[in-house]
């Protein structure tokens, strides 16, 4: 009597498709679950390779994981640059360079909200925040903390920082609207319409501006 063998195909991935495709998985888990549902051999499981596939990418889960992470931060800087694509230089640059930073706050918050589990892991690990890796970065080649930095280097130029309030600006106005982010996705403001989040942030963002003069 023959027995049936059940044989499990896998896949076969052309060199570097395979690392896209675990970083892929780690990106739908991320969305799903935060940094602690990025688990590496669900990821080989999801793409269909065998556990021992992945090490030829990824020495183990620290290594997935920051990978992912580095995909969640360039989600975060492509929706600033989408916010920030709206702002047209015009006659007045100050203007234009308030809009700058209303954007990068708007852009910033919205992902927050559209993809918390993505958002939650750009930022579950402390890199340097000046880190030039590329795979951090959008379609400018800048990060959301770069982005930022342009945003208030517009307000300097314009005449609407002074030299000494720019100095470091960017972790005031970071910090600011991170913890709105934080107060939406893990606090009491947590079923707060977007709509109202959005025009909260609108303010912080003025608020932001003032208290750097």
């Amino acid at each position: 009597m023959k027995k049936n063998v059940i044989i499990e195909k896998r896949k076969t991935f052309r060199h570097g498709d395979l690392r896209n495709a675990l970083v892929t998985a780690g990106l739908e888990m991320a969305r799903s679950g935060g940094p602690k549902a990025v688990i590496l051999r669900e990821a080989t499981r999801q793409a269909g390779v065998s556990p021992n596939a992945a090490y030829r990418y990824f020495a183990g889960q620290a290594e997935l994981l920051d990978a992912v992470r580095s995909a969640c931060l360039s989600r975060v800087a492509a929706s600033i640059e989408d916010e920030m694509k709206k702002c047209r230089p015009g006659r007045d640059p100050q203007v234009y360079a308030r809009k700058s930073l209303r954007a990068v706050g708007i852009g910033y918050l919205g992902f927050a909200m559209r993809e918390p589990g993505m958002f939650r892991t750009a930022f579950s690990v402390p890199p340097p925040v000046d880190s030039p890796n590329p795979a951090n970065t959008a379609s400018m080649g800048l990060n959301a903390f770069q982005l930022l930095s342009l945003a208030l280097d517009r307000m300097l130029e314009s005449g609407l920082l002074t030299k000494k309030s720019r100095s470091d600006a960017e972790y005031l106005a970071w910090s600011t609207v991170h913890g709105l982010a934080l107060l939406v996705l893990e606090g009491p403001l947590y079923r707060m319409p977007h709509e109202a989040i959005l025009a909260l942030g609108e303010r912080l963002v003025t608020m932001v501006e003032r208290g750097l003069n």
